[in-house]
């Protein structure tokens, strides 16, 4: 046996022993949730690399009373209860025409009709298999599952994130897509990183995750990605830690990509200056700019692919690494904040300029900001434009549900060369 795998699996010993006193509860539900897949696979994109493809962020994060979770409503809202005008957190309405009646759930909401509006839970499996059909259909070639892991030691939170990854794991197999596990360590203690490499233990030996057919490899190993290294937001953990985290992926024979600051490369605006941080990314594989809210129009979003994707790729070219850039298709979060911030959609221009400039650039896979993020507003997946009527939410401005998936589609194929990167924007 490789010896920098046994290293990497002594670290993850100590790592359990020194977690918290046994916790039944939490033990069982390990238990309950985490199994290798025993389903059918179907083959569809090729799962070896990362190169060629376009890849969405997927929360997964949404909570319904009477789900099945036992954790009420969870990101719809701001406080207890069902979404109301009161309490709604989110901007974007999810169109839930096609999901099955034990799928939806009330809101007190109304549509312009009168009708109760509805949401889903990503706990349900049928609608995240529903989510990985929509990909195959539409040409998007996996997601990214996002796994937030300040409550890892929580039963609560492993039932919920245990069973949305393993319907994900199902849904990409079903319908011959990819996708990896992403840490974002946002809301992450000081200290707690253990608590994440005890996490990636139990996913990879009892879930056996990297083992799955469809799960992403890139290089010969499979990717797993960090996200939130360099911010210059006080996070509580160090780049320190961030460094013992991916020194551990690393030498347990993954390859690792992490998310940083927009302006990682200067070391300025949203980024850390420290040294520390170059010297980490040296030791990872793939960097993941967050640019989401960097640039506001068409026309900011072709400068910023000029003064800095292009530079950042030619940089990690340099260090041999692969360069993941984010595009996203608008933003707001009026009903998150109260705030009248947004980044208008324009009717898919502004999502258009972004594939098409990052292709020129020399990007040679992309990073989609989010499948299923409707509480910022930046969601790609069907929604609808008839909104509730009580509150203010951002629609598709009536182009069809399915319009922003299309456009994701078509950017992957001008990614791969498939169609040229002067094609005009694809009509509703």
């Amino acid at each position: 046996m490789n010896f920098k795998i046994l290293a990497a699996s002594a670290l993850l010993c100590a790592a359990a022993c020194a977690a918290d006193k046994p916790n039944p509860e939490l033990e069982a539900t390990l238990a309950a949730t985490l199994a290798p897949y025993a389903g059918k696979t179907v083959h569809g994109v090729d799962a070896s690399t990362l190169t060629g493809k376009v890849m969405c962020g997927y929360q997964g994060w949404f909570n319904c009373e009477g789900d099945g979770a036992d954790r009420g409503w969870v990101h719809w809202v701001k406080s207890k209860g069902a979404p109301s005008p009161a309490n709604v957190k989110v901007d974007l309405w999810p169109d839930v025409s096609q999901l099955g009646p034990d799928e939806k759930f009330s809101t007190e909401f109304h549509h312009a009709d009168g009708s109760v509006a509805q949401v889903f839970s990503p706990f349900k499996k049928a609608t995240v298999l529903r989510h990985f059909q929509w990909m195959r259909e539409y040409g998007i070639d996996g997601v990214f599952v996002q796994r937030f892991v300040g409550g890892a030691r929580s039963p609560s939170f492993q039932r919920q994130n245990n069973t949305v990854l393993a319907h994900c794991r199902e849904g990409a197999n079903l319908n011959g897509r990819t996708y990896a596990l992403m840490y974002d360590l946002s809301g992450l203690g000081a200290g707690k990183m253990d608590e994440v490499i005890e996490d990636w233990r139990n996913l990879r030996t009892r879930m056996k995750l990297c083992d799955d057919p469809a799960y992403l490899h890139h290089k010969g190993r499979p990717v797993i990605a960090v996200w939130g290294i360099g911010f210059n937001d006080k996070r509580a953990y160090t780049l320190e830690e961030c460094r013992r985290l991916i020194e551990l992926l690393k030498s347990g024979g993954c390859t690792v990509m992490i998310g940083v600051p927009t302006y990682w490369r200067e070391q300025k605006n949203d980024t850390v200056k420290d040294a520390a941080l170059h010297e980490i990314m040296a030791l990872a594989d793939i960097v993941s700019p967050w640019t989401v809210g960097r640039y506001q129009t068409p026309e900011q979003a072709t400068k910023h692919a000029e003064k800095l994707v292009k530079p950042d790729i030619a940089w990690c070219a340099e260090h041999k690494l692969d360069y993941l850039p984010v595009v996203f298709p608008g933003f707001s979060w009026h009903n998150m904040y109260g705030t009248s911030t947004a980044i208008p959609r324009l009717k898919g221009e502004f999502f258009w300029t972004q594939f098409r400039e990052t292709k020129r650039a020399g990007a040679s896979m992309i990073y989609v900001a989010m499948f299923d993020e409707v509480d910022e507003g930046t969601a790609i997946f069907k929604c609808t434009n008839d909104v509730p009527v009580e509150s203010p939410f951002v629609t598709y401005e009536g182009l069809p549900s399915d319009y922003y998936l299309r456009l994701a589609g078509e950017g992957a194929k001008m990614l791969r060369g498939e169609v040229p990167v002067e094609s005009p924007q694809p009509k509703p």
